[in-house]
């Protein structure tokens, strides 16, 4: 059986040989996580598809100079935190297309109340994750949407792993913060000090 790791050398040695189907998986096995990372920085799906286009551009000139011992996934989220947080800084928007909102009306769920609870929960994660800079959006989306650990995080962001403890502290109380002082949430629990 052939584990990710394995599998992503495995891509690499044939990417390298010339084989655009090698490219086409590792394309498709990676192009979600690092969109939703991608869109999570930046805030705007037509800016995330463009890093994710990028990130992919920059991984194939790159794969000759790669060193794949393992999973290719810290290192092209390295490639989309830094091309995210570039984008970011010159461009902070954040877009909600009428395509967007009609998506999130059509598919199945609970009932009305309940959803309008959850759209506004939403909105205001969203708008309290909008208030961080782009470090420490990133920070809080690799660690706790994609899972990534502490020393994959020190590879993504180039970092030793107590710098990444530390910026993962303050995003978290940074970010706890910014949700106390919602008053959309008066009298919720906020955990964490």
């Amino acid at each position: 059986m052939c584990t990710p790791e394995h599998e992503d050398v495995g891509l690499v040695t044939r990417i390298r040989g010339g084989d655009a189907v090698a490219f086409e998986l590792l394309y498709d096995k990676y192009k979600r996580p690092l969109y939703q990372t991608a869109l999570a920085i930046t805030g705007d799906r037509g800016a995330a598809e463009d890093v994710v286009q990028d990130c992919f551009v920059r991984a194939y000139r790159a794969m000759d100079r790669v060193v794949a011992l393992g999973s290719l996934s810290p290192w092209l989220h390295r490639i989309v935190v830094n091309l995210s947080c570039s984008r970011s800084s010159r461009d902070r928007r954040w877009l909600t297309t009428l395509d967007a909102w009609l998506e999130r009306i059509a598919a199945p769920g609970p009932p009305p109340d309940q959803a309008a609870e959850q759209v506004e929960v939403s909105e205001i994660v969203r708008q309290a994750l909008d208030g961080l800079n782009a470090k420490q959006r990133a920070v809080i989306v690799l660690f706790y949407v994609q899972g990534f650990s502490l020393a994959d995080l020190a590879f993504i962001l180039n970092c030793p792993v107590g710098t990444v403890k530390s910026r993962l502290h303050y995003a978290c109380k940074a970010f706890r913060e910014r949700l106390r002082e919602d008053k959309r949430l008066a009298g919720e629990i906020i955990y964490g000090t």
